[in-house]
């Protein structure tokens, strides 16, 4: 096959259904294959599926160094266990999508919260934020109801404040608001661009939110009164906000390229790296970031390094509690990526498993 049919055959879109089926019957054909004699051992502890060093995508080596290895796969992790049996660290994942809101336990375990579209966890991980198209609500990561409040369009909510005193930022049919995490004195703040706000995390009880304003510039400050800063123009509008976890540095990614600005003055730093499709702060403040077909960590002064590289686009960045694993989406192999310490673990099916394609909405410390 030429150089050149590969590279277009390698650009024409896959039905996600008939690739499915294809796949299932590669995986009758190779279950009724004659069995070799040699056995290989089985690591059941970690039934995610650890990839050979022949097809690795990449993995996380001592902070500061990253071995970029290739994949045989197109789209995918060869070896990727068929469903998530456990999660390689502690503590529990939320995901929301087209087929609800879903908390994961370490074990594994799957709890469908509701038909909700978008997630976010409370302050400590105590409560989730769920929103679809009739109301936000507040909910036990058990599935109990706390409250709900009416609001068409609700979507994106951020939880931010202490363990006796919370908000919920919000959007709403272009509107920024902000409400009591008792559901009480819900306000309209103004317009607003369609990006998730982010609450400074380093003094949860001052309420200093980060958003978008609907002419596309950057606002910090506390809901209802005049910004700590704001930022200039921008040449385009931001789509994605992540805050350090000291609130010395808020993250900003706009299509063309990513931004840090200084939490306190709102000084920026350009960054020339484009087509940034998620954000993540770890627990001790390395940032993350999916663009394109890898993950990478940006230094503070902009400088990225390459962490995995991956054979199809990566979507959704989230990292574990103890900031050694970070997982990552194969939207087109219907994968979830681990990235972790000396070792990658995948798991297929994800769709299957969900009711659709999810998004990482956080990975929070267990109960």
């Amino acid at each position: 096959m030429s150089e050149r049919l590969r590279t277009r055959l390698g650009s024409v879109p896959l039905d996600p259904e008939a690739e499915s089926r294809a796949w299932e019957l590669v995986r009758a054909a190779h279950a009724a294959r004659p069995r070799a004699r040699r056995r290989v051992p089985l690591r059941a502890a970690l039934a995610l599926g650890v990839l050979g060093t022949a097809a690795t995508l990449a993995v996380l080596s001592p902070p500061g160094r990253a071995v970029v290895e290739a994949v045989r796969r197109s789209i995918g992790v060869e070896h990727a266990a068929p469903a998530l049996l456990r999660l390689p660290a502690p503590g529990r994942l939320l995901v929301s999508g087209p087929g609800g809101a879903w908390v994961v336990g370490a074990d594994g375990t799957r709890r469908l919260l509701g038909s909700y579209r978008h997630a976010a966890w409370s302050p400590h991980a105590l409560y989730v934020a769920a929103s679809g198209p009739d109301g936000l609500t507040a909910l036990a990561p058990d599935g109990t109801l706390r409250w709900t409040l009416p609001r068409h369009g609700a979507r994106l909510a951020a939880w931010g404040g202490t363990r006796a005193d919370t908000r919920i930022a919000y959007l709403a049919r272009g509107r920024l608001h902000v409400v009591g995490g008792d559901g009480s004195g819900d306000r309209e703040l103004g317009a607003t661009a369609p990006v998730r706000p982010a609450w400074r995390p380093s003094d949860p009880g001052a309420f200093v939110l980060a958003s978008v304003s609907a002419s596309g510039h950057v606002v910090v400050g506390r809901p209802g009164e005049p910004a700590l800063w704001r930022s200039a123009a921008l040449t385009a509008v931001p789509r994605l906000l992540a805050w350090s976890p000291d609130g010395g540095t808020l993250a900003v990614a706009t299509a063309q390229q990513l931004l840090l600005f200084d939490g306190r003055t709102g000084a920026s730093l350009g960054v020339a790296l484009r087509g940034i499709r998620a954000l993540a702060y770890a627990p001790d403040g390395r940032l993350a970031v999916a663009r394109g077909r890898s993950l990478q960590l940006v230094s503070h002064r902009g400088a990225a390094t390459t962490l995995f590289s991956a054979p199809g686009r990566v979507a959704g960045l989230a990292w574990s509690p103890d900031g050694r694993w970070l997982l990552t989406a194969l939207p087109r192999a219907d994968q979830w990526v681990f990235v972790g310490p000396h070792r990658v673990l995948a798991v297929s099916n994800v769709r299957r498993q969900f009711g659709g394609a999810p998004a990482l909405d956080g990975w929070a410390p267990g109960a």
